[in-house]
C-alpha cells in the first residue's frame, strides 16, 4: 500500500479522497491554490503545497506544479478527483513517467473511452447497446452526411468526439438544419476541444440517464455495482441522483451491468468507472464512459456498503478485487442532493462568505462537503459546496429522510439551491418515479411562462 498521496483537485472531492486515506493509513498532501488556502482538506493533510493562484488553469490545471508538488513531498501516488485533470490522458502519462501512480485507468484507456467515437466502438466490440448513428466520424461529403441522417431518422444530434459536460452537441429536426448544424458543431468542437470530429446519433425524444458504475482491477475482474438514475437535470447539469434506478426490471439491469464488467475486462480496464446510458421503452443506449470517480458515488456506496474511493486506492497499488460479483448485494435506497451556491431558480452563482452553516443529521443521513462555517466559497470554481445524501430500506423512506434533512440544513450569508430541492422532493413526478432527462427544463420553463403571465 502506499505510504503518502497527493490530492490533485480540490473541494469536497479533495476531503474525500483524504478521508478514505485516513482510514487506510495513508499520509496525505493538499495541493491548493491561493484562493484555497483556508479550506478544511487544506488544514487536515498532512501536508500541503500552494500551486498557484486562483484561476484553475494557473493551478489546478498547472500539470507541472502538480508533478514538482509530488517530488518535492515524496507522494508515491496522484488521486485525480473527477473534473479538472482527472480524464486527461496526458496528464496520467506524465504522472507515470515522473516515477508516481496515477490512481485511474492507464492513459491508452483513458484516450480510447474519451473519444466518444473510438468509445462507441470499442462498446460495440463489446456487445454494449449503443445509439444508432453514424459509424464512426461523420465523412467531409455533404451528400454522405444527408445520406447517414436519412438512415438514422430525424431529430438527430451532432455530437464533437472530444465534448462533455453538454458542451459540443446540436439536435436537428430536419434536413435543411443538417449540413449548417454539422459545420457549426465542428467549429465549436475545435475551438472547445482542439478536435473539430463530430458524429451523429438518433436523438432520442424523452429519455432517461442511468448510468451504470463499475470497478475493476489490474488482473483482469471486473465487477458492476448497480445503476444510478441521474435524470434530475438542468442543461446537462445533474442535480439529484438516485440509486438503484426506480422502475426498470433487476434482470435488465444485471444484464447491462454484465455486459459493462464484461466490456471492462476486454478493454484491460482499472479503477473505477461509469458507462452512461439513454434509457427509453425499456432499452439501453450507451453514450459514453467516464473514466473516474463519479460526484454522485455516495449513492452506490449507500446501497453496496462498498468504499468506492478506498477500493480506488486499493486497485491502484496493485491490490485485487476482494469481492466478486455474486458478493455484491444490493439493499435499500439512496437519494443524493448537489448543494450549490447559487440562487435556487435563477441559478445565478452566490460566492461569498457564509455567516452560518448547519448541517442536518439522523438515521440514514450522510454530509459530504468541505464547507463550514466562515468559509468564504471562492467566485473561481464550480458552485458545488456539498452533496446531502440520504438512505432508506425504501426508495419513499430515502425521500421522507430527504424532505426531514433539507428542512433541518441552515446556509446563510449565501443563496443555496435547497429551496428547489425541497420542491422537487415534493414533486408528484418525481415521487412517481422514472422522470425523462428533460423534466426539470420543462418544469422550469413552465413557471417562468406562469410568472411572465
Amino acid at each position: 500500500m502506499f505510504e503518502k498521496i497527493l490530492i490533485a483537485n480540490r473541494g469536497e472531492i479533495a476531503l474525500r479522497v483524504l478521508r478514505a486515506c485516513r482510514e487506510l493509513g495513508i499520509k496525505t498532501v493538499a495541493v491548493h491554490s491561493e484562493a484555497d488556502t483556508e479550506a478544511k482538506y487544506v488544514k487536515l493533510a498532512d501536508e500541503s503545497v500552494c500551486i498557484g493562484p486562483a484561476p484553475s488553469g494557473l493551478s489546478y490545471l498547472n500539470v507541472p506544479a502538480i508533478i514538482s508538488a509530488a517530488e518535492v513531498t515524496d507522494a508515491e501516488a496522484i488521486h485525480p478527483g473527477y473534473g479538472f485533470l482527472s480524464e486527461n490522458a496526458d496528464f496520467a502519462e506524465r504522472v507515470e513517467q515522473s516515477g508516481f501512480v496515477f490512481i485511474g485507468p492507464r492513459p491508452d484507456t483513458i484516450r480510447l473511452m474519451g473519444d466518444k467515437v473510438s468509445a462507441k466502438d470499442a462498446m460495440k466490440a463489446a456487445g454494449v447497446p449503443c445509439v444508432p448513428g453514424s459509424d464512426g466520424a461523420l465523412p467531409e461529403d455533404p451528400k454522405e452526411i444527408v445520406k447517414i441522417a436519412r438512415a438514422v431518422g430525424y431529430p438527430v444530434i451532432i455530437k464533437a468526439a472530444g465534448g462533455g459536460g453538454g458542451r459540443g452537441m446540436r439536435v436537428v429536426h430536419t434536413e435543411a438544419a443538417l449540413l449548417n448544424a454539422v459545420t457549426t458543431t465542428r467549429s465549436e468542437a475545435q475551438a472547445a476541444f482542439g478536435n473539430p470530429v463530430v458524429y451523429m446519433e438518433k436523438f432520442l425524444e424523452n429519455p432517461r440517464h442511468v448510468e451504470i458504475q463499475v470497478m475493476a482491477d489490474q488482473h483482469g475482474n471486473a465487477v458492476y455495482l448497480g445503476e444510478r438514475d441521474c435524470s434530475m437535470q438542468r442543461r446537462h447539469q445533474k442535480v439529484i441522483e438516485e440509486a438503484p434506478a426506480p422502475g426498470i426490471d433487476r434482470k435488465l439491469i444485471a444484464k447491462i451491468g454484465e455486459r459493462c464488467a464484461e466490456a471492462c475486462r476486454k478493454i484491460g480496464y482499472r479503477g473505477a468507472g461509469t458507462f452512461e446510458f439513454l434509457y427509453e421503452n425499456g432499452e439501453f443506449y450507451f453514450i459514453e464512459m467516464n473514466t473516474r470517480v463519479q460526484v454522485e458515488h455516495p449513492v452506490t456506496e449507500m446501497i453496496t456498503g462498498i468504499d468506492i474511493v478506498q477500493t480506488q486506492i486499493r486497485v491502484a497499488a496493485g491490490d485485487k478485487l476482494w469481492f466478486r460479483q455474486r458478493d455484491i448485494e444490493f439493499r435499500g435506497h439512496s437519494i443524493e442532493c448537489r448543494i450549490n451556491a447559487e440562487d435556487p431558480f435563477k441559478f445565478t452563482p452566490s460566492p461569498g462568505k457564509i455567516t452560518n452553516w448547519h448541517t442536518p443529521g439522523g438515521p440514514g443521513i450522510r454530509v459530504d462537503s468541505h464547507v463550514y462555517n466562515g468559509y468564504t466559497v471562492p467566485p473561481h470554481y464550480d458552485s458545488m459546496i456539498g452533496k446531502l445524501i440520504s438512505y432508506g430500506d425504501t426508495r419513499e423512506q430515502a425521500i421522507r429522510r430527504m424532505r426531514i434533512a433539507l428542512s433541518e440544513m441552515s446556509v446563510s450569508g449565501i443563496k443555496t439551491n435547497i429551496a428547489l430541492h425541497q420542491e422537487l422532493m415534493l414533486d408528484a413526478r418525481f415521487i412517481e418515479g422514472g422522470t425523462s432527462i428533460h423534466y426539470l427544463e420543462h418544469k422550469l420553463a413552465d413557471r417562468g411562462e406562469v410568472k411572465a403571465g
